[in-house]
């Protein structure tokens, strides 16, 4: 009996990605191809891809999907700046006369790099070129280094802000919604950015106690797997960590207390965010720091004013108070401008401005070009009979909602060793989540599950993608298989994290209870 063609199509998406092709062209080319062949055979009706413009234009316009260039530029230029680099360095030597110490620090470093910026690539890479190189020198395991650096490089996407989950947020309130209209719901609730980058935190947190518990329990058990640095430069002064440290902070707080107080979307955030690192990058390399400290404080003076008292010019009745409040604000406006001018200038000059907003670009276009093609498919799935096999199937499995769950986070797991966070988020989800939610999952509890697990595909061989970076930033004496060992320990610490968000629901969704009541 030959198998249904949605099944054979999804099989064939897996075929010709690990053969090579490009994963955006391989699952739109897959698609068109099966939407042909379910037209010839009488399995699906070709005139649904006429829902194709529809969806395509809703992704481009999709205003949470905006935030996405804006977070990666804020990566990008924090790593190209050395921003990312001193703050290694200064942890290092802080922490790594402890035992253990330097391990810790690279997780730190990690956490604080995932809350500032979320980008993987740019962390995995800093590390690998400063902190693996000093561990190594320092007598630290090769395994335990490599896999320290790769698993605390993907912080980044379980810790806001960070792309999945702003994907994730938008596929899972999508689900939502669809749960609640097959429900008979007509006055609908919806699941924010907010909410999701709110769940994340703790959870996000819980994995970085995890990680130094691990570290720190290793190097007690084996001393000689961690030993304290000896190699290092004499411990930093008060003022050269908080140098260091005080810009990744002032950007969580500018970026996230926005987001999750309330006061600004994640678009806006990230504006927010892309704005104040182009102006510690310009002070970085030299612009003036009375410049850029003037116009951080007087963009931010123009905002909180802006919200508190806002003007309109535009209106009839515009007193003379109004008049001189407006002039004011474009006084405050000039300023940032000014200075954010001069730090592009500086930044330009610096031959740092292109090289970042090409890689920004690059991976804008990879994501969204991702986004794109997975509409097409699920839609060729849908025609396919693939959304009905999948409810049959999720029904069908012993344990009843408990049982579905785990099923899928089992084949989200699985799926992880060969695609990425991308395409499985929006390929798998849209199929899957909606009937959970229906079966009585908390979205918000059930969208946090899914992130830790997929925040796991970055570190399972052979295609985790932090795994890639580390191979091409790593020092000639650690071997790939020196990395795939090192990650091991952390993949089983990520289905502890699981197993912890799973038993103890109240860590994600108590700050969104809270938050967003």
């Amino acid at each position: 009996m030959m198998l249904p063609l949605d099944i054979i199509m999804f099989a064939a998406l897996i075929a010709f990605i690990l053969l090579g092709f490009p994963v955006a062209f391989s699952i739109a080319g897959v698609a068109t191809l099966f939407a042909f062949l379910g037209w010839a055979t009488g399995t699906m009706d070709i005139t649904l891809l006429g829902a194709l413009g529809q969806r395509v234009f809703g992704v481009l316009t999709n205003d949470v999907l905006i935030a996405i260039p804006l977070f990666v530029l804020m990566g990008v230029v924090l790593e190209k700046s050395r921003i990312a680099e001193e703050l290694l360095e200064t942890m290092g030597r802080l922490f790594g006369r402890l035992r253990g110490g330097l391990g810790v620090s690279v997780v730190l470093v990690g956490t604080l790099l995932a809350a500032s910026t979320g980008i993987v690539g740019a962390t995995v890479i800093a590390m690998g070129m400063i902190a693996l190189p000093t561990m190594l020198r320092n007598g630290y395991d090769p395994k335990l280094a490599a896999g320290t650096v790769c698993t605390a490089g993907t912080l980044g996407q379980i810790i806001p802000p960070s792309t999945l989950l702003i994907i994730l947020s938008d596929v899972m309130s999508n689900a939502y919604q669809q749960a609640q209209f097959e429900q008979g719901k007509f006055s609908i609730e919806t699941i924010s950015v907010g909410e999701i980058f709110a769940g994340a935190l703790l959870p996000g947190l819980t994995l970085v106690v995890l990680y130094i518990l691990y570290i720190l329990g290793r190097a007690w058990l084996v001393p000689t797997d961690a030993p304290a640095a000896s190699q290092l430069e004499e411990r930093p002064s008060a003022r050269e960590v908080a140098g260091a440290i005080l810009p990744p902070i002032i950007l969580i707080v500018a970026v996230l207390g926005a987001i999750l107080g309330g006061i600004a979307t994640p678009t806006e955030a990230a504006s927010v965010g892309a704005v104040g690192t182009m102006l510690l990058a310009g002070q970085r390399l030299g612009a003036p720091r009375w410049l850029v400290l003037s116009g951080a404080v007087a963009l931010l003076l123009l905002a909180i004013a802006a919200g508190a008292a806002p003007v309109r010019l535009q209106r009839s009745d515009v007193t003379i108070l109004g008049w001189l409040q407006g002039g004011a604000y474009t006084l405050l406006a000039l300023a940032g401008l000014a200075a954010l001018v001069v730090t592009l200038l500086r930044i330009h000059a610096s031959g740092l401005l292109v090289p970042a907003m090409k890689s920004t670009m690059t991976v804008t276009s990879m994501i969204f070009a991702t986004i794109i093609a997975a509409s097409i498919f699920s839609l060729v799935f849908i025609g396919l009979g693939g959304e009905e096999r999948i409810e049959e199937l999720l029904s069908a499995m012993p344990g009843g909602p408990t049982g579905a769950l785990i099923f899928c986070m089992l084949l989200i797991f699985v799926l992880g060793f060969f695609l990425d966070f991308v395409e499985i988020t929006v390929i798998v989800l849209p199929l899957v989540a909606p009937l959970l939610i229906l079966m009585g999952h908390d979205p918000v509890w059930l969208s946090i599950l899914i992130a830790i697990n997929l925040q796991t595909s970055f570190l399972t061989p052979p295609f985790g993608f932090s795994l890639f970076y580390l191979r091409g930033a790593a020092p000639p004496e650690i071997t790939t298989g020196h990395i795939y060992a090192g990650v091991a320990p952390f993949i089983l610490l990520q289905i502890v994290g699981v197993a912890i968000i799973w038993f103890l629901p109240a860590i994600p969704t108590y700050l969104p209870s809270v938050l967003f009541p």
